[in-house]
């Protein structure tokens, strides 16, 4: 069996629709119970499934419904952590007025601090965290259906040693290595349940490239570039022990909430450790706008290592015209084969529930797009 790869795909979260906004409201207010909630986001998720159908996906997800914001629900799930207030020097930057020449406006005063990862135990996964989720997601489709996990470097970059227990981990590399087990667990449960497609979504990867984020690295006591090796190291162990016909894609992006970002520039800074270093099947990259640099460091991609090229953007409604996508990924080409490249949005378009500044028409205008220059590109 071949592993899935399409080319026309997505990386996960969707705008929530306001029923299940409300819902979700209602729970936090106790309005409603958990069970509730639970039907609310299994009618929402049934109908987001169709509706990635009729635009012609054959790769569905179930948009995150079910989540406060890409990463948090899954180390909810884990032993051994808590989750603290994060601190102001990791804002996110948000578009003002006409950035890029396009209306994505914040309110005054609009801030996004992520939350970060204390580890003050031992880390431990007694049940699969998204197995059930993806048992749900499969049974509303007869297409792939896929899950996104976050990136296990997001349990150490903020405050690296000093956000690990030195009680529960006296050697740092014990904490590694249980990082390992609990994805690997995780990884195995998906499979067992009949998951063939795992993205791993890893902004962190990133924040390697942001002179500001590699500040936060140093005034930890490490070197960025050491560290960020190790995480290659981290991300390959996790996904080694995947089976064979399990494609395992990573996003890489540079933050995204609300329509803001937190890191900017090119790859070429991580493309050696990170593009040519990291096991995967395939890469889904961000490429929107010029924050993302040029396509030449896919260069470092290994022969055969397929890309995602993530060209249409999420933070804003205006719809990429198609002449434009089908330029860029000609330009793509250059670096690596056609045949292994495909077209995705850049991120998700609700990496939180809030969601990025954008309308439902747009977002799925902008879905469209993406199955349509997929045909030109490749057919089907």
């Amino acid at each position: 069996m071949s592993k899935p790869f399409f080319r026309a795909d997505q990386v996960g979260s969707l705008l929530r629709p306001a029923e299940l906004i409300q819902a979700r409201s209602d729970f936090d207010a106790k309005k409603i119970n958990a069970q509730e909630l639970h039907a609310a986001e299994d009618v929402a998720i049934a109908n987001v499934v169709k509706r990635q159908e009729a635009c012609g996906f054959q790769v569905v997800v179930d948009g995150e419904f079910r989540r406060e914001n890409w990463w948090i629900d899954f180390v909810r799930g884990l032993s051994g952590v808590e989750i603290q207030e994060g601190q102001a020097s990791q804002a996110f930057v948000a578009p003002k007025g006409n950035d890029c020449g396009h209306d994505h406006t914040h309110d005054e005063g609009w801030k996004y601090v992520p939350k970060n990862v204390i580890t003050t135990g031992k880390l431990g996964l007694s049940n699969s965290v998204s197995s059930s989720d993806f048992e749900y997601l499969q049974s509303q489709t007869s297409r792939i259906a896929k899950v996104t996990l976050p990136s296990p470097t997001r349990l150490h970059f903020h405050g690296g040693r000093d956000a690990v227990s030195s009680q529960a981990y006296p050697d740092i590399e014990d904490f590694f290595a249980d990082v390992v087990k609990i994805y690997r667990a995780e990884i195995a449960a998906l499979e067992s349940a009949g998951c063939r497609y795992i993205q791993i979504d890893d902004p962190l990867m990133t924040y390697f490239i942001s002179d500001r984020m590699r500040a936060e690295v140093i005034a930890s006591g490490d070197d960025p570039d050491v560290r960020m090796r190790r995480y290659v190291e981290l991300t390959n162990a996790c996904i080694s022990e995947r089976g064979p016909d399990t494609a395992i894609g990573i996003h890489v992006c540079r933050g995204n909430s609300r329509s803001g970002w937190i890191a900017e520039g090119g790859y070429q800074r991580i493309a050696q450790a990170v593009l040519g270093g990291i096991h995967v099947d395939h890469f889904l990259l961000e490429y929107d706008d010029e924050r993302s640099g040029d396509f030449e460091p896919l260069k470092a991609v290994p022969q055969g290592v397929k890309v995602v090229l993530g060209l249409v953007t999420t933070k804003f409604g205006q719809l990429e015209k198609t002449e434009d996508l089908l330029r860029r990924i000609k330009e793509a080409s250059r670096y690596i084969p056609i045949e292994n490249l495909a077209i995705s949005p850049q991120c998700g378009f609700a990496s939180t529930v809030d969601g990025n500044i954008i309308t439902p028409d747009d977002q799925w205008r902008k879905l469209d797009r993406v199955v349509e220059v997929s045909r030109i590109v490749w057919g089907g």
